[in-house]
C-alpha cells in the first residue's frame, strides 16, 4: 500500500531513543526508501493534543502511513493520529464515539514493544484531556493493518514493567471471558492468554533475556487484545481508569491492583462458571486466590501510597463517570451505587 519515496509517520515512545531502537527503525524505514518523519511528543496517558500533534504532522508531511512502535501509549497515539489526520475535528471530537471518525485512514502498522496492552490488536485508542479524563475512541478505523511482534524488541523491559504490562494482558483476558460480553467463542482467545501470562510471566521477570518467555508473553497480549475487541472489559478497568483520572499510575499497575482488591467479590457470584472457566485457565480452583498469587511472585506494587487523601467518594464518583459507564456495565455481577462504594473503598484499603 506504500510505495518506495512515501512518507512515513514514525510515533516512538521517547524512552526507546536511548536504546538505539529509535534511531534504528527511522534507519530501517529509510532503507526501504521511505522518507520518514519521527513524532515522539508524548508520554504515558496521552493527551488528546499530542494525537492531534502527530496528526498534524501527518498532513504537513503528506504521510501515506503511521508506524507505532513503543507500548500502549504509542499505539494509541499512532493509531489514533492515522484515523484523525483523514478528518477536520481534534480528537477529543471522536471520543466515546460522539462523532464517526474519518473514512480511509492512513496506514497503520503497530510493533508493540512491550507485552500488556493489545493495542496492536484493538479497535480502540484512550487518550487522555485536559481535565485528566481517560477517553477513549473506537472504529474500524483503528484497526491496525499489520502488527510486528518481535520479542527482541521487549528483551529490555525492566522488571517492574514487564510485571505491570504483563498484569495488563492478564487482567484483559480475565475480565473479558467473565464478563456479560464472553462468548465459548471469544474465550478461545482468552483463556490461551491466561494460561500463556500463568505460564511465562514469571520467568519474563525474573529472566528478563529469556526469549522463549518474551515470545509468549507478546502472543498473549495479542490475544488478550483480540478478547477485549470482541468483548471488552469490566470493573477493573472501570477502576484503573478511574485511579488515573485522579493521580498519575501506571495503567497496568491500577487494574492489577482493582481486579486483585475486587476479585473475591466479583467470582464469589459467578452462575453460568465463567469464573471457574477461567480459574482452570490458571490451573487453579480459586481465581482470587491465583490472581493475588501471581500478583506477588512477579513483584507487582500493590501499595496505593500515592493515592493517600484519596476517599472513596471520590474514587466512586469517577467509577460513576460516562465514560467509564461501560466498563461498570459489562461487569457479569451487577454494580449498584452501593456497590461502586464498596469496591472503590476496597481498592483504597490498600493506600
Amino acid at each position: 500500500r506504500v510505495g518506495a519515496g512515501a512518507a512515513v509517520l514514525l510515533v516512538a515512545d521517547p524512552g526507546l531513543a536511548p536504546l538505539g531502537l529509535v534511531d534504528a527503525a527511522r534507519a530501517s524505514l529509510r532503507r526501504a526508501g521511505l522518507d520518514v518523519q519521527p513524532f515522539t511528543a508524548f508520554g504515558g496517558d496521552p493527551l488528546s493534543s499530542a494525537v492531534d500533534a502527530a496528526a498534524e504532522l501527518a498532513r504537513t508531511a503528506r504521510a501515506a502511513a503511521v508506524v507505532a512502535l513503543g507500548g500502549g501509549s504509542a499505539l494509541d497515539v499512532g493509531k489514533a493520529a492515522a484515523a484523525v489526520a483523514r478528518g477536520e475535528h481534534p480528537a477529543e471530537a471522536y471520543a466515546l464515539c460522539a462523532r464517526p471518525l474519518p473514512r480511509a485512514p492512513l496506514v497503520k502498522i503497530c510493533v508493540p514493544t512491550t507485552a500488556g496492552t493489545g493495542s496492536e490488536t484493538t479497535r480502540t485508542a484512550i487518550v487522555t484531556d485536559g481535565s485528566g479524563r481517560k477517553l477513549w475512541l473506537w472504529g474500524e478505523e483503528l484497526r491496525a493493518d499489520e502488527v510486528l511482534l518481535d520479542p527482541e524488541l521487549t528483551l529490555d523491559l525492566p522488571a517492574a514493567l514487564t510485571a505491570a504490562t504483563g498484569i495488563d494482558a492478564l487482567v484483559h483476558a480475565l475480565e473479558a471471558a467473565t464478563n456479560r460480553n464472553a462468548t465459548p467463542g471469544n474465550d478461545v482467545y482468552a483463556h490461551e492468554a491466561i494460561r500463556l501470562v500463568a505460564r511465562h510471566l514469571p520467568r519474563a521477570v525474573e529472566q528478563p533475556r529469556d526469549l522463549a518467555a518474551r515470545a509468549a508473553m507478546q502472543r498473549a497480549a495479542c490475544l488478550a487484545g483480540i478478547a477485549i475487541d470482541n468483548a471488552g472489559t469490566a470493573v477493573a478497568h472501570n477502576i484503573g481508569h478511574a485511579l488515573a483520572s485522579l493521580r498519575p499510575i501506571h495503567h497496568g499497575r491500577a487494574v492489577g491492583i482493582a481486579m486483585r482488591a475486587t476479585l473475591p467479590w466479583n467470582c464469589a457470584h459467578d452462575p453460568e462458571g465463567r469464573w471457574a472457566a477461567a480459574a482452570a485457565a490458571l490451573q487453579a480452583t480459586d481465581p482470587a486466590a491465583a490472581f493475588a498469587r501471581l500478583v506477588d511472585v512477579v513483584g507487582l506494587d500493590t501499595q496505593l501510597a500515592d493515592f493517600t487523601g484519596v476517599t472513596a467518594e471520590q474514587l466512586a464518583a469517577q467509577m460513576a463517570r460516562p465514560e467509564n459507564a461501560s466498563m461498570r456495565r459489562s461487569n457479569a455481577r451487577e454494580i449498584d451505587d452501593a456497590a461502586l462504594l464498596m469496591l472503590a473503598a476496597r481498592v483504597l484499603e490498600r493506600s
